[in-house]
């Protein structure tokens, strides 16, 4: 059994077209697209290759709980102190107490760096290996200002005057290691020679290490101490390993990995010795006021026992006996403990207020204590007179001497307790910086980056452009106004090639037509004629008269092209045509077909010639042409005239169909004076040329002046993926028949 071919049709939907109208739309513009994906691509490249690479040090810390240190109190609660928090110690690592250090003791704000040659001279200088120690680069093209590799400048000291912070300088080599200073203005500042410090001007410089050829220039600025504190405040990361861990870790990256390496073991240095001060700052304000005592007591000693030995002498050898020596023994060991503990009251008196419970029961002992003193000194005063004078002076002797004994061994104490302190903090790794693989930039990352970038760049430049594209492209956006489009005529070389001719802008050889249809009569812009002189046959049918007019808004659209061949293909098929060219002001279709201007429309128009003079044979058969004629003066009032509507009428029972090209419309009236005289007009409008609007407004001006349009013709359509698919909205396909 054998069924009959069967035609399908399928209707493609919105998100199919959508879809394919934006692949379509990449495709159209793939070089663009392209273009810029590769220059970003090349930029990218070009960046990770000759960008300086940054090398990272990094250091290891770990904060440990506070341990409890000897003083002369304890406090009275037994609970350990906490674990400092990691932000607050990382906010004490970068700050200007640290960072400021750093910066002083490196001489991190006086910045030294060769001049090198423009783009490509610092990755030339990076990649130069030296065969010898201390050899220098040769200069590339003679170029010996710049650095080319090897180089290397050390300045141990530079100082300039303020109003001269942070503005460049330029340190010049000259031979026998001497060197020119100059500022920005290239004025000398100073002179100098290497080792040996010079001062000139307010200028102050001292280089330690100066290796480099003649000639060599480096750029040298002495900057702000505290925007160089705020500059290594901001490189200088630190952040906990963990959460809760105790662990910090320090980082910087520089060009120079052995720098970074020296400026984190020093920020980590200070750190730690700061922490360690910070522990030991107890002990010692308790040193400091101990040893603020000690010269007072020591002397009040010295007096307690020159009065003792005086009394002793005056009395020659006058002595206690053994009750009033216990007494005095009590009284010493009284006073002792009252001292230690008065010592005791100082010190708590710089931690805890007098109503702290531990400073009140200070109080309470010393109290007591003074209480039991008083009840000795009543016995005392029982005894005689010499004994008392004697007692007195034999305690004050013994209580300061007592009280003295007793700081001295709190000042070795503390002394030892000051030395045995280590801090919180402990280094675990010392700085140390990777000098075969830097950190930055990473290059692959770039790379793609920059590929990704110029992705995105480029369709947005694509989407921008085709946004603003203000020209039509599809036969929908005219039929939207209400104009029927009656031909597509696609764009090709062999037209282009035509249009230079058109325009007398190209040579043409011997026996060459200028006529598409002619020298190119299977094109398919050709074809496209053929399909419009089909669709203009029945659009003619019931018109007023056999008149075609073809205009256009504005110049360049092809009208012109448009207007000939289509006579061409319609005297192809056996009709008389005739074709004339009413563009007295710019006409060229004379040129076309390779004949004479004058004698033409506007000769006959005036009455110089008959109309059998201004008919001019052609090269296709039943295809005549009037050239424009002479330019005139007043085109529009020649075709105002009673005389070109008798010659037009005549014209038409002359021939089966008169094609009359005529100028744009929105430029000059002669579209809209012929219009009201022909039967059929037509437009030209050009791909991605002529905007919505501008058909709008030759629409508008034709109906103002009563010339109803017939439609339009879309000429040089151009093939692009973005539109293509809009003619592709039903798929007409064959299905083979079945056998059974």
């Amino acid at each position: 059994m054998t069924t009959m071919p069967r035609f399908t049709t399928e209707v493609k939907n919105d998100a199919e077209i959508s879809f394919s109208a934006l692949f379509g739309m990449l495709i159209d513009y793939k070089w663009q697209l392209l273009s810029i994906i590769g220059i970003f691509t090349f930029l990218g490249i070009a960046y990770a290759i000759l960008a300086t690479p940054m090398y990272s040090s990094n250091a290891m810390l770990q904060i440990e709980e506070k341990k409890g240190v000897t003083r002369l109190t304890e406090p009275s609660s037994g609970m350990p102190p906490p674990l400092p928090e990691a932000v607050t110690e990382i906010e004490l690592l970068k700050s200007r107490l640290v960072i400021g250090n750093t910066v002083k003791n490196l001489h991190l704000d006086v910045v030294v760096s060769p001049k090198y040659f423009p783009i490509f001279g610092g990755y030339i200088a990076r990649n130069f290996t030296p065969e010898t120690e201390g050899e220098i680069a040769a200069p590339l093209l003679g170029l010996n200002s710049f650095a080319w590799g090897g180089e290397d400048l050390e300045i141990a000291e530079l100082r300039v005057p303020d109003s001269e912070l942070d503005k460049p300088m330029v340190l010049k080599v000259e031979e026998n290691n001497s060197f020119t200073l100059f500022d920005e203005d290239n004025q000398i500042l100073l002179h100098g020679t290497l080792g040996e410090p010079v001062e000139q001007n307010g200028y102050f410089i001292e280089v330690s290490k100066l290796q480099a050829r003649p000639g060599t220039e480096f750029n040298v600025v002495k900057k702000r101490l505290s925007k160089t504190i705020q500059e290594y405040q901001g490189r200088i990361s630190a952040g906990e390993r963990g959460k809760q861990s105790g662990i910090l870790s320090v980082a910087l990256q520089d060009p120079d990995p052995l720098r970074a390496q020296r400026i984190v073991q020093e920020v980590i240095d200070l750190y730690v010795a700061q922490n360690i001060d910070r522990n030991a700052a107890e002990s010692t304000q308790s040193l400091e006021f101990l040893r603020s005592q000690i010269p007072s007591v020591k002397k009040e000693l010295e007096d307690a026992q020159a009065a003792l030995n005086e009394y002793q002498t005056s009395r020659r050898s006058v002595d206690i006996d053994s009750e009033t020596k216990g007494v005095l023994d009590q009284i010493v060991t009284l006073d002792g403990q009252i001292s230690e503990l008065n010592l005791k009251r100082v010190e708590m008196s710089r931690k805890f207020t007098s109503q702290h419970p531990a400073y009140q029961a200070l109080l309470g002992q010393m109290n007591q204590l003074e209480a039991e003193k008083n009840k000795l000194e009543k016995r005392v005063g029982n005894l005689p007179s010499t004994q008392q004078e004697l007692l007195r002076l034999k305690r004050d002797v013994d209580v300061t001497s007592q009280t003295y004994t007793l700081m001295m061994n709190k000042v070795q104490e503390l002394d030892v307790i000051r030395a045995g302190t280590v801090g919180s903090v402990r280094i675990i790794d010392n700085a140390n910086a990777n000098v075969d693989d830097a950190a930055s930039p990473n290059k692959p990352l770039i790379v793609v980056a920059a590929l990704i970038l110029g992705c995105l760049v480029g369709l947005a430049f694509v989407y921008t452009r085709h946004s603003l594209k203000r020209g039509v492209e599809t036969p929908e956006a005219i039929e939207q106004m209400g104009l029927p489009v009656y031909a597509s005529i696609p764009y090709s070389k062999n037209q282009s090639d035509s249009e230079k001719l058109f325009g007398n802008k190209g040579s043409r050889k011997i026996g060459e037509s200028a006529l598409l249809s002619i020298a190119h009569p299977t094109d398919l812009s050709t074809e496209a004629l053929r399909s419009l002189r089909t669709s203009l046959h029945f659009a003619m049918i019931e018109a007023k008269n056999n008149v075609l007019m073809i205009s256009g808004p504005s110049p360049d659209v092809g009208k012109s092209f448009v207007s000939s061949n289509l006579a061409a293909v319609i005297a192809e098929s056996g009709q008389r045509v005739l074709l004339i060219d009413a563009d007295m002001r710019k006409g060229y279709l004379h040129k076309v077909f390779n004949l004479k201007q004058k004698d033409g429309l506007s000769d006959l128009l005036s009455n110089r010639i008959a109309v059998s003079d201004a008919i001019k044979k052609t090269e296709v058969d039943m295809l005549d042409f009037m050239s424009c004629g002479q330019f005139p003066p007043n085109p529009s009032e020649l075709l105002m005239s009673h005389r070109f509507t008798t010659v037009l009428k005549q014209l038409g029972d002359l021939y089966d169909i008169v094609i009359i090209d005529t100028p744009p419309i929105l430029a000059v009236t002669e579209a809209a004076i012929i219009g009201a005289h022909v039967g059929t007009s037509l437009i030209v409008a050009r791909f991605g040329l002529n905007s919505v609007k501008e058909l709008e407004a030759t629409k508008r001006r034709f109906d103002l002046n009563g010339v109803p349009l017939k439609g339009v013709i879309l000429n040089a359509v151009e093939r692009r993926a973005s539109n293509y698919s809009s003619y592709g909205n039903y798929q007409y396909s064959y299905e083979r028949p079945t056998k059974s």
